[in-house]
């Protein structure tokens, strides 16, 4: 889980929690049901467009508006491997690694085109377009962090730290 490589698909600035899955869907909290309309509003094909370990690159303040903790969970469910931005919403920075879902800070993605293919190399802090054979530098999560992503979220590491102790 080091390294995770995909394809981009190119998002703008102020990418809210309602572009990410609407309202509308908030009836239900199945992340297979959410998953069918993530990103619907901002591109109504995505989901049909995207294939599982894709990657979504943004502009700045990605995830902004309500801190409903749908949207990290409609990204994970459509297969979305993970999404880099120039700033992330605190809320949605948070809620991102409690549900698992990766999320990196780059400065530089309006230099990463749609349809390319990105290797992000989360220890080193690097990204890759292997298009263009390019590196841009990102500072590296935190280890917690990264053990939060690899237990798959906050639950997940809670429940594999109490088995730890009981095993003591």
């Amino acid at each position: 889980m080091n390294v995770i490589t995909g394809k981009v698909w190119k998002f703008g600035d102020n990418i809210d929690t309602d572009l990410i899955i609407a309202a509308r869907y908030l009836n239900t909290s199945d992340p297979h049901e959410l998953a069918k309309h993530v990103m619907e509003d901002a591109d109504p094909d995505f989901v049909k467009k995207m294939q599982p370990g894709d990657i979504i690159v943004a502009g700045e303040n990605f995830g902004c508006g309500s801190s409903r903790e749908h949207a990290p969970i409609a990204l994970k469910a459509a297969g979305v491997s993970a999404v880099v931005a120039k700033s992330f919403a605190r809320i949605f920075y948070r809620n991102a690694f409690n549900m698992g879902l990766p999320i990196f800070e780059l400065e530089e993605t309006d230099k990463i085109d749609e349809g390319d293919l990105i290797s992000i190399e989360m220890d080193q802090g690097n990204i890759v377009d292997l298009n263009r054979k390019l590196t841009y530098k990102f500072q590296p999560i935190p280890e917690f962090m990264q053990e939060l992503l690899a237990c798959g979220g906050l639950i997940n590491y809670a429940k594999a730290e109490m088995l730890k102790k009981e095993r003591v």
